[in-house]
């Protein structure tokens, strides 16, 4: 039996030794692992910054060309609606003409001449002056 026993020691030895050179390894891969893991956040942060420089570039270029159509877009839609308002305004005035409402140039031309009728009226109501020369 003590041939049993030294194999069962040499296996017991050898299970130790495999496990510790296991655990070393894990150790060994961790710290590997570790100073990895700084390298490689320190290349994610770099290749980040450079592709954002890429994008940044190419989402400038997209907003000025949103912007530029916008502005093309407003002005043409200010355009249409001047020229909606003023087919709007003298189908207005049309309709207004045709049924005997005036102007606002003629009416301001009836107001003047009503003023100046007034005006004549009032110089011929006056009391005349006689000129009889006093006796």
């Amino acid at each position: 039996m003590t041939e049993e026993k030294q194999n069962s020691k040499q296996v017991s030895q050898k299970i130790k030794e495999s496990a510790r050179q296991i655990w070393l390894a894990g150790l060994g891969a961790y710290n590997k692992a570790e100073e990895d893991a700084g390298k490689v956040f320190e290349k994610l942060v770099q290749e980040g910054e450079e592709l954002e420089k890429k994008t940044r570039g190419v989402f400038e270029k997209q907003v000025k060309a949103v912007e530029g159509r916008v502005e093309e877009v407003k002005d043409r839609a200010n355009t249409t609606w001047d020229k909606l308002e003023t087919v709007f305004d003298q189908r207005v005035s049309r309709a207004l003409h045709r049924l005997g409402v005036p102007t606002y140039s003629e009416f301001q031309q009836l107001r003047k001449e009503v003023e100046e009728l007034k005006a004549a009226l009032a110089e011929k109501e006056k009391p005349k002056r006689s000129r009889k020369k006093p006796e």
